[in-house]
């Protein structure tokens, strides 16, 4: 393919159903036939703006306060969402998880994205967040993870110190509002087709060859 398919997934790393939907759409570009023809942007959305670094309680704390919901009904939701992570072969452990505030964690990405390693590190920190109970809020830890996948730790240090890719995350956030987006995951495919939410990775499969399908079809529209 001359032009390759680009796709921009709007996602927050505190978004448990980000992670799902990035290994549903993983799945669905394998069944693809033209996935090496396929570039992948994650772009930034923040779920929860004003959470502080240090979050002090547990994620149910946090969800009974965020969402107003009862004790018991975060618990049941935690529960069947830790069955639908196990699906896709990720173990969440919501009882170890450290909520805390993204912001710097999608500055982080922007960073690993003019390295080439966006993929890797989005991968590695939904891992430490949602797995190992790493807390995503503090510049050491975040530099730590971003160094296991080929980031200079301390390049990474140095820009979180600053406003470096504070712009770049607002530009997302602010294209986010243009798109209608209020909610992730949301995936836009070839600039002109949205999917919202974690869909089943035939969708996706589905949707790539729909792009294909309609590019084909252009010249004889013109």
């Amino acid at each position: 393919m001359s032009n390759p398919i680009a796709v921009e997934i709007w996602s927050d790393i505190a978004c448990p159903w980000c992670y799902i939907g990035k290994r549903r759409f993983e799945a669905g570009l394998a069944a693809f036939e033209g996935r090496d023809d396929v570039t992948v942007t994650y772009r930034s959305y923040e779920l929860a703006p004003d959470t502080p670094t240090d979050f002090d309680g547990s994620e149910v704390d946090f969800l009974v306060g965020h969402k107003g919901m009862s004790s018991a009904q975060v618990e049941q939701m935690l529960d069947e969402m830790t069955q639908l992570a196990a699906v896709e072969g990720l173990a969440y452990d919501f009882d170890a998880l450290h909520h805390t505030n993204t912001r710097l964690a999608h500055r982080t990405l922007h960073l690993a994205r003019t390295v080439g390693r966006q993929g890797e590190l989005t991968e590695r920190l939904f891992a430490a967040y949602f797995t190992e109970g790493r807390h995503l809020g503090r510049p050491e830890e975040l530099a730590e993870l971003a160094a296991e996948v080929g980031l200079d730790r301390a390049s990474v240090l140095e820009a979180l110190a600053g406003d470096d890719f504070v712009d770049e995350v607002d530009a997302d956030i602010a294209q986010a509002r243009a798109h209608g987006i209020a909610g992730v995951p949301f995936f836009v495919l070839d600039g002109r087709y949205g999917i919202s939410g974690a869909q089943p990775a035939p969708a996706f499969t589905s949707a790539l060859e729909q792009v294909v399908d309609d590019r084909r079809d252009q010249p004889a529209r013109a």
